[in-house]
């Protein structure tokens, strides 16, 4: 069995804002639903272990949520702070621990990553994800996707080499191109970033998918599910928007077993 948790469902800022009384700020501070810690996902799998999908600044309040003291693989979608903030706490724990990390990310994310922080290597195996890898009985294979002004990022893409499930992570994408677009075709499961319902800003000062795009898309893509993740302030988890019922929003700690 494979269970996918989310462990961090908000966009590089999380929610509550610190400087904002908005109704899902507010509702985020009183009960929590709305409560988003900076995107990442934890697979847990029997073979593989407890695999995370990105290391933000929250990393170690997500791993404590999660009861976890350490993890078995990351993989980085990016090099943007909010993917990789907690890289330098994970370095430590390893450090501690005396054991090194294992990490897979596309080869220019791992340049990035090392000219910021070069001694990171000295705790963590850097592995270069350019070429499908097997996660237990996952294929994995990651592609480049436009990520608006914000430059690139990957997705990745997941297969089980005994039932076939397709799913995929795509957290941080707009305007992607007929060929970027072709690995999210009748998916099974597509988790995919939207930090807005629907952003008011310029198109080219953009850089993620909003929620009225999104829904668009899917039709084109036709995934059985679809789960809507990194998510701003402006997306309020109580309100009824009226979604598809193939597509719903994440919520910290919701749990799909596949």
């Amino acid at each position: 069995m494979t269970r996918l948790i989310f462990r961090g469902t908000g966009d590089s800022m999380g929610v509550p804002r610190i400087y904002c009384d908005c109704g899902a700020c507010s509702e985020a501070r009183e009960t929590g639903l709305n409560r988003r810690l900076r995107s990442s996902l934890h697979m847990w799998d029997e073979e593989a272990g407890n695999v995370w999908i990105d290391c933000g600044p929250d990393f170690g309040e997500q791993l404590e949520a999660a009861n976890l003291r350490e993890i078995d693989t990351l993989l980085i979608t990016h090099a943007h702070f909010d993917h990789i903030g907690g890289l330098v706490e994970w370095a430590d724990a390893c450090r501690w621990q005396q054991k090194k990390g294992l990490a897979y990310a596309p080869s220019e994310v791992i340049q990035e990553i090392l000219e910021r922080f070069p001694w990171l290597s000295n705790h963590i195996h850097f592995k270069a994800f350019d070429e499908p890898v097997c996660i237990g009985k996952w294929k994995a294979a990651s592609w480049r996707v436009n990520h608006g002004k914000n430059g690139y990022a990957y997705a990745f893409r997941f297969e089980h080499l005994d039932t076939g499930f397709k799913w995929v992570y795509c957290s941080d994408s707009i305007g992607l191109t007929e060929e970027q677009q072709k690995p999210l075709a009748n998916l099974d499961l597509l988790i995919l970033g939207t930090s807005f319902y629907h952003e008011p800003f310029a198109y080219e000062t953009r850089s993620v998918y909003d929620v009225v795009e999104a829904i668009d898309l899917i039709s084109k893509w036709k995934p059985k599910h679809t789960v809507l993740t990194h998510m701003s302030h402006d997306i309020d988890a109580c309100k009824d928007y009226g979604l598809p019922e193939q597509l719903r929003l994440a919520v910290t700690g919701m749990v799909i077993d596949i």
